[in-house]
């Protein structure tokens, strides 16, 4: 699809929470966090303070990045919020954090996680596919674990429930450190994507 792609900033970040997942995924978090971080993008992410959460912000923060939380108020009521951030927004629930996080960035990359990363990868999806939001979207494959996923979505389209130019709509790579290519390779995207969203 032709356009100019914007300059990119701000990368909202998707991950997990969970302590008790494989450490790998801890690691590939807080690898993200410092490429991002190292090379001057602000991270916007769900404010966390632990699991991949917690590990991509501390990834950043040591290598001198902006980490921008956003995070519910009920959260801050179990004292799960991250205290070192460079900035924390406090909003109403988990779809306006949603909502907020993915406006405030240029782009985003999902990495492993459960129901909530999944939800919120899709509406990513879900607003490129209509144009109403235009940045890339990398998924961080770590040790094939969107391999699923990304059968499925491929699925979506040789069934003909998406046109095959939705799949420019996202980026696959296997490790953090190729994020920054993936995000700077990305097919531009415009709001002229409403024309062929319903098939």
């Amino acid at each position: 699809m032709s356009g100019k792609r914007k300059r990119i900033r701000s990368i909202c970040v998707f991950c997990a929470s969970s302590r008790q997942c494989d450490p790998r995924y801890h690691g590939a978090a807080a690898e993200l966090g410092a490429v991002l971080g190292g090379k001057g993008y602000t991270i916007i992410y769900g404010g966390g303070r632990v699991g991949s959460m917690g590990h991509l912000a501390d990834g950043a923060l040591a290598a001198g990045g902006l980490v921008v939380g956003y995070i519910p108020y009920f959260m801050i009521d179990l004292e799960w919020q991250h205290l070192g951030l460079s900035d924390l927004v406090v909003v109403k629930d988990m779809a306006d954090r949603k909502d907020q996080m993915i406006r405030a960035s240029d782009a985003v990359v999902a990495l492993p996680g459960g129901s909530g990363t999944l939800e919120e990868l899709m509406e990513a999806f879900t607003r490129k596919r209509l144009g109403q939001y235009l940045g890339p979207i990398v998924i961080v494959n770590t040790d094939g674990f969107f391999d699923p996923l990304i059968q499925q979505l491929n699925a979506c389209v040789d069934e003909r429930f998406m046109d095959p130019r939705h799949r420019e709509m996202w980026q696959v790579v296997d490790q953090p450190g190729d994020v920054v290519r993936a995000l700077r390779s990305a097919s531009p995207w415009t709001p002229e994507a409403r024309r062929f969203a319903a098939v």
